[in-house]
């Protein structure tokens, strides 16, 4: 991840992404001074140069997207009177731009800020803007509807649990293997990769072909290997964006918590691990205090049950840990390494962990890839 963009103000992570985004097309990012009116990000290319509101959504429907590209149209708008020759430009950050959605928003900006640039931008990696600036960058699936018709793989989530696994897989051998628990070496086929992740060979082969199809995967080694890998990140960032359940607990026995933490995951050797922040400790690469320890199980459990019957949920106090249900087990589970008898997540899942974290996540996850991540990333 590239370094913080200022250090005066911590951005959100669909900012984040979004200048991510530009950065990786050529452009110089920057965080705007404070303006009464605010602004998020101010991009530059040559000549050009524009003041950017970004929002976010949850869902790409455009009763959703449609009323928060008009606030960020209005504040683009305010925002740029502070800054000569600069434009507005108002951008959502949607989980999918598709086709339907970009006639909808064009039709708006037509209708009510010809004006004003707008943009789409998906964590699956679609773009989409209005205005001559910006439009080389569009990437929409119906840009791809002829090229489909000859080659007809199915589309595949490049990053679900399993394809995340496999992604580790790929990239263990260039890692300590103290971080990742996985097989450090070369694989020459899909059926390879398929025997070491423990997956279906045509899992393997549909994982593959669609990293080809997406330019991921070098088409001259002699081996499986990772190409345009900030990208490839990026969106693996990206991904990791959602919302997990959560349970705050306190352990009945008052004694000290470390090892209580200890012998909690002692009991569920397969199916808990510490992640976070105090997985971060772990590896050594420690950086934010004061985060009550997280624990990740496969699922949430009935607490008061016979094998968690030491812990008491959701307290009024400050809680001992808390228990987070696992979005990637396949991926969290597998990857995890011991660390002196402690099961903990290795270093890209603490990195994506967190990322996102409200509690200076983002700072955490720069110093992970800063020591671990920015060689195999941007070599």
């Amino acid at each position: 991840m590239p370094a913080p963009l200022s250090p005066n103000r911590r951005i959100a992570p669909a900012e984040k992404y979004v200048a991510d985004f530009f950065r990786s097309h050529d452009w110089s990012v920057e965080v705007p001074p404070h303006v009464p009116d605010g602004a998020d990000l101010i991009i530059r290319r040559g000549k050009q140069r524009f003041i950017v509101e970004i929002k976010a959504v949850s869902e790409s429907r455009p009763d959703r997207v449609l009323p928060v590209l008009s606030m960020a149209i209005l504040q683009a708008q305010a925002a740029a009177k502070y800054f000569n020759n600069a434009l507005p430009l108002a951008i959502v950050h949607v989980p999918e731009a598709s086709p339907s959605l970009a006639k909808h928003v064009d039709s708006f900006a037509q209708r009510f800020a010809k004006d004003v640039p707008v943009g789409l931008i998906s964590g699956r990696g679609e773009q989409y803007f209005s205005g001559a600036a910006l439009q080389e960058l569009n990437r929409l699936p119906e840009a791809h509807r002829r090229s489909a018709a000859i080659h007809p793989p199915q589309a595949i989530n490049l990053f679900s649990d399993l394809n995340q696994w496999m992604l580790k897989l790929l990239l263990a051998r260039e890692l300590p293997e103290d971080l990742l628990n996985a097989p450090g070496k070369k694989f020459r086929s899909g059926s390879d990769l398929a025997e070491a992740a423990q997956v279906s060979a045509m899992s393997a082969s549909r994982f593959l072909q669609q990293l080809r199809s997406e330019g991921y995967l070098s088409d001259s080694s002699p081996y499986l290997k990772l190409v345009r890998r900030k990208e490839l990140f990026r969106r693996w960032g990206a991904a990791a964006m959602r919302s997990c359940p959560e349970m705050p607990c306190r352990f009945l026995l008052r004694a000290p918590v470390p090892p209580q933490i200890r012998g909690l995951l002692g009991k569920h050797p397969e199916d808990a691990c510490l992640g976070l922040f105090a997985a971060a400790d772990e590896l050594h690469f420690g950086h934010v205090s004061g985060v009550p320890p997280y624990v990740y199980v496969r699922k949430l459990p009935q607490v008061g049950a016979s094998d968690w019957s030491g812990l008491m949920a959701h307290p009024v106090e400050r809680p001992d840990l808390i228990l987070r249900q696992a979005p990637f087990p396949q991926s969290t589970f597998r990857g995890a390494v011991d660390r002196n008898g402690l099961k903990v997540t290795d270093v890209i899942q603490t990195w994506l962990d967190t990322m996102h974290h409200p509690t200076r996540g983002a700072e955490q996850a720069h110093l992970i890839y800063e020591k671990v991540l920015s060689p195999i990333v941007e070599s």
